[in-house]
């Protein structure tokens, strides 16, 4: 099978990352961490979450750069909310917010509701004037259930857009083929994924040095570090640390060259899927 590499017009052998800054949107410092990241550091995409409070802020400052729709469907957070834009009763805990676990949602979405919500989500980033450059799903609830699974891929024919899918034991774990049904539809992906929520630096920049050939894709959470941050969650500190690994004091610009590591973004998979 061709990798996704190939289809990029490169050697086989070749290695190329994705470096994805999430959460935009989040709050303002995930706006000035993944704008930070984008602009002046090593990160070549982001993924918008359309319904965060600071969503609006983060589209005021677009420049362009390749940012995909981060959809959401859960807000983890204890206290600092977020909720479904179009107020589908279904998608509200009892705080008026999205659920803050993937299986309360699942036990509880109506799947009417979760296709209207995502793709107003997706349409408002373009309306806001977004060139979406692919889809992701927050905490994997559109890719690990079938029926939630069909509106991620619905979303990605419909719009051209090519999705973040994990690979083997994640879909061992979800129990169907989501990367075989996605290839069939003509809808493109990474050829591995890594990403361990709020992963330590070190062990992201040592798999930035260990990568297989074809493209993978390496997800941070870059944030600023602000008193607002420190108060909307307990792990603000590793979000700043992976803000400094992309555009700080870090040697991972370094190490990626001696690694002969090609940065590539979900645009560039975008245009490959849209050429047939």
């Amino acid at each position: 099978m061709t990798s996704v590499g190939e289809r990029l017009g490169r050697d086989p052998g070749d290695r190329l990352l994705i470096l994805t800054a999430d959460l935009l949107g989040m709050c303002h410092a995930s706006n000035v961490g993944v704008y930070d990241c984008l602009r002046r550091g090593l990160a070549t995409g982001a993924g918008l979450m359309v319904p965060g409070p600071w969503a609006r802020d983060a589209a005021s400052h677009y420049r362009g750069e390749p940012v995909g729709v981060h959809l959401t469907l859960n807000a983890e957070l204890d206290c600092y909310r977020w909720r479904a834009i179009t107020q589908a009763p279904s998608l509200h805990d009892g705080d008026g917010g999205f659920p803050r676990t993937v299986d309360d949602l699942w036990n509880h979405a109506d799947l009417d509701e979760t296709r209207r919500e995502c793709r107003a989500q997706l349409e408002r980033a373009v309306l806001w004037g977004f060139d979406v450059s692919h889809l992701s799903t927050h905490l994997g609830a559109l890719q690990n259930r079938p029926e939630f699974f069909d509106v991620y891929l619905e979303l990605a024919v419909d719009f051209g857009l090519p999705i973040r899918l994990e690979g083997g034991s994640a879909e061992s774990a979800a129990g169907f083929p989501f990367r075989a049904l996605a290839a069939e539809e003509g809808v493109l992906t990474v050829d591995h994924h890594r990403m361990r929520r709020l992963a330590d630096p070190a062990a992201l920049e040592r798999e930035a040095m260990d990568l297989q050939p074809g493209v993978t894709e390496i997800v941070i959470q870059p944030a600023a570090d602000t008193p607002e941050l420190r108060a909307i969650c307990d792990e603000w500190g590793r979000r700043v640390e992976h803000m400094d690994l992309a555009c700080g004091n870090s040697e991972m610009r370094s190490d990626l060259d001696r690694g002969q590591v090609t940065l590539v973004s979900w645009r560039d998979l975008r245009e490959v899927q849209r050429a047939g």
